[in-house]
């Protein structure tokens, strides 16, 4: 029986002492004095000295503005960012549209009796600027290859190594090698001129391999600067292939369609290199439209339309003075028309490649507008 009383009085000290350290926040210490039965339990006195225990619980992270390791784990969503399936149908759309130019340009120009004639002549005619355009052109067309192969390689080496961008770099170089190479291949295996009463020589002059050249390299550099730099590198390259172009007319080394073949050409092999260096660079192809940075200004996309528009009133001139009820005799306007069909096809493709690739290039989650994202230089 006293066994059992203190076995009870032990349980129950132990369950006050218990209930009242958890209820107060309080731990109780039994002095060890003779075991009365019949004394009541006592609660001890803590001492001054004697520090309290505290129940301590686990403590949350302090906030910090890092983002939390299962955070870091999740991947940013813009990281993964890729253009969507209707823009690259865009893109598949615009190379496409450039073989079946390139088809069409050769069939009428080249197979017709019409296109020998009027790109024939074109190139006959030329001998009217051959004196002091025609040295300044020929000095130009000198100097191209070394002066197109110098300005390609010093961007394109500047920006991959000082931006790291190695894959845009691969396969900008890659195009740019195999367009080069189509135009020496479609020369040599194109048929040559059937004859269909228009004097002309009979070898194949499609397309003009040193406008290839030069709007290879062109776009080259178009496509390894930041978006926001390719609106004035799309006008200052379509230019220099412009210029190419009709420094070949005036040289009567090659004809307008020679010219217009070598521009689809270039169009061909760079819009889809573009389309695989915006899926593997997203995170440098950020666009945040025009006007944002002087090289993105809606000036260098204004100045090669309008030089296309006033290029087409000059063709449409040339060409309704040739017609039936025209007053012009001489074939010298079939020259302005075709130095006006080079300007509108070079300053088309420009116009053409900066839309397509500005719709391509990232553009900032609108999520995000009180943090913008940063755009390369």
């Amino acid at each position: 029986m006293a066994g059992t009383t203190l076995r009870a009085a032990r349980r129950s000290f132990s369950w006050r002492a218990g209930f009242y350290g958890t209820l107060n926040g309080m731990t109780f210490r039994q002095e060890r004095t003779p075991w009365d039965p019949s004394a009541p339990v006592q609660k001890t006195q803590l001492r001054e000295t004697q520090a309290p225990e505290t129940l301590v619980l686990p403590a949350s992270a302090p906030e910090t503005p890092e983002r939390s390791t299962q955070d870091r784990a999740t991947p940013d969503p813009q990281a993964r960012w890729s253009p969507g399936k209707a823009t690259a149908a865009l893109f598949v759309l615009a190379t496409v549209a450039c073989i079946a130019a390139l088809a069409l340009t050769y069939v009428f120009f080249v197979r017709t009796t019409t296109g020998q004639f009027i790109d024939e002549s074109a190139l006959v005619e030329a001998v009217a600027l051959s004196g002091t355009a025609g040295k300044a052109a020929t000095k130009l067309l000198d100097w191209l290859p070394a002066l197109s192969v110098a300005i390609a390689s010093v961007v394109v080496v500047f920006v991959t190594i000082l931006r790291r961008r190695w894959s845009a770099a691969v396969i900008a170089i890659a195009a740019c090698v195999g367009a080069n190479l189509a135009t020496q291949i479609l020369k040599d295996w194109l048929p040559v001129r059937p004859y269909r009463g228009v004097e002309t020589l009979e070898l194949n002059s499609l397309p003009s391999g040193h406008t290839t050249m030069a709007a290879s390299a062109a776009a080259a550099v178009f496509l390894m600067v930041s978006p926001r730099w390719r609106p004035l590198a799309g006008y200052l390259g379509g230019s220099f292939a412009v210029a190419t172009g009709v420094s070949t007319l005036i040289n009567q080394w090659h004809r307008p369609a020679d010219v217009v073949a070598a521009f689809l050409v270039v169009g061909a092999f760079m819009i889809p290199a573009g389309w695989l260096i915006i899926r593997r660079g997203p995170g440098w192809n950020v666009w945040n439209g025009y006007n944002e940075h002087w090289a993105s200004a809606r000036v260098w996309v204004a100045l090669p339309v309008l030089t296309g528009l006033a290029a087409a009133g000059v063709a449409a001139v040339a060409l309704l003075s040739i017609g039936p009820g025209g007053r012009e005799v001489s074939t010298i306007s079939y020259f302005w028309a075709g130095t006006a069909l080079i300007v509108i096809a070079g300053y088309l493709a420009t116009v053409a490649g900066v839309w397509l690739f500005g719709l391509a290039a990232r553009q900032p989650d609108p999520r995000r507008q009180g943090r913008p994202l940063r755009q390369e230089r």
